[in-house]
């Protein structure tokens, strides 16, 4: 294949109807109060921030190979602080 025309279906794979991340999130936060049924919950912050980041840094360090410096970089945060939430989320 051609590089322009591979490039062509790399922009067109990316440029795609995309629902953004936040889309996702917000129909998985309307999910979990309904499911309270009217019950109040607190510290729901801690609860939403744990929930989000123990799947995105197990796919994110899955996506690159179990490399801890890449995963970090990926996500735009320092290795350590990564390494400390592994540790913290037990995903070491």
């Amino acid at each position: 294949m051609h590089l322009n025309a591979l490039n062509d279906r790399n922009e067109a794979a990316r440029s795609g109807p995309r629902v953004p991340l936040r889309d996702h999130v917000a129909t998985s936060i309307r999910r979990y109060l309904g499911d309270l049924n009217g019950s109040g919950t607190e510290n729901l912050y801690e609860i939403a921030l744990r929930e989000l980041e123990i799947p995105l840094f197990a796919e994110v360090l899955q996506h690159c190979d179990g490399n801890q410096s890449r995963a970090a970089a990926m996500l735009g945060i320092h290795r350590a602080t990564l390494r400390k939430k592994l540790r913290e989320y037990g995903l070491e």
